[in-house]
């Protein structure tokens, strides 16, 4: 199963998707399915598709080896010609980020290593954070640093945050995709609960309820995010790219 970890170093990629139909989200995820289960793409290491829970939409988590091998597949005549096509006539929108992990963090009952997988019953959620390029290092400080609170927070299982590099969307004419904004001008907040009640519980908690710690870090958030996007995900489906017989051995 895929794991989320700095010392990894892979080149992260979110894919979001929204539609405007809970029935075209279960073309997406097929859609996404077929890819998934066929993937053989030099570099590519695991692909991870999540159902949108609290809007229709979906989320591909995808790990590559590094940046060269990722645009291969964007070149390719495949993805131009069919994959591109085919999302762009089931989607609203579509941004795929480019990121590599900064941090990832769990509740101590969870272990030292983040999972990903629908074997588990998490309840995720994908925040995409707008900053400007030059603040991104202090927020992602920041972010990292609420685990401290989160911790004593019912529900909570993990955090991991990743640095924005790139984003781009399938606008580019003719198979080619087009950037969105400016690079390292967003930061993405993956996080894991124990169920929709519990994240619902913490968003909605009134601000009189705060506890110091966490009124301090949702200003000094508030300071340095220029937009919020996020959704609510289950897990759906998962393929990890077999290991190298040379690593196996060496294993």
């Amino acid at each position: 199963m895929p794991f989320i970890s700095p010392e990894a170093g892979h080149l992260t990629v979110l894919n979001l998707f929204k539609t405007d139909s809970r029935d075209r989200v279960d073309t997406l995820v097929d859609e996404m399915k077929k890819i998934v289960d066929v993937a053989a793409y030099p570099g590519w290491i695991s692909s991870t598709v999540h159902r949108g829970r609290q809007n229709p939409g979906t989320a591909n988590f995808i790990q590559w080896r590094g940046m060269d091998d990722l645009e291969s597949r964007y070149n390719d005549s495949e993805f131009k010609h069919h994959t591109v096509p085919v999302f762009r006539e089931i989607t609203t929108y579509v941004r795929l980020m480019q990121t590599e992990v900064a941090l990832s963090q769990r509740h101590p009952e969870y272990g030292e290593v983040t999972e990903v997988s629908p074997e588990r019953d998490d309840y995720t959620v994908i925040e995409i954070l707008g900053v400007k390029p030059k603040q991104q290092g202090t927020l992602v400080d920041t972010l990292g640093a609420a685990h401290e609170w989160l911790v004593d927070v019912p529900g909570y299982r993990s955090q991991s945050i990743m640095r924005g590099i790139r984003s781009r969307n399938l606008d580019g004419g003719e198979g080619t995709l087009a950037t969105v904004g400016t690079d390292q001008d967003f930061v993405v907040v993956y996080s894991q609960w124990d169920g929709k009640v519990f994240y619902d519980s913490f968003r909605n908690q009134p601000e009189a309820q705060w506890i110091r710690a966490r009124d301090a870090y949702q200003e000094k958030r508030y300071a340095l995010t220029t937009g919020v996007d996020w959704n609510g995900y289950r897990a759906v489906h998962t393929r990890s790219a077999e290991q190298p017989v040379a690593e196996a051995a060496a294993a």
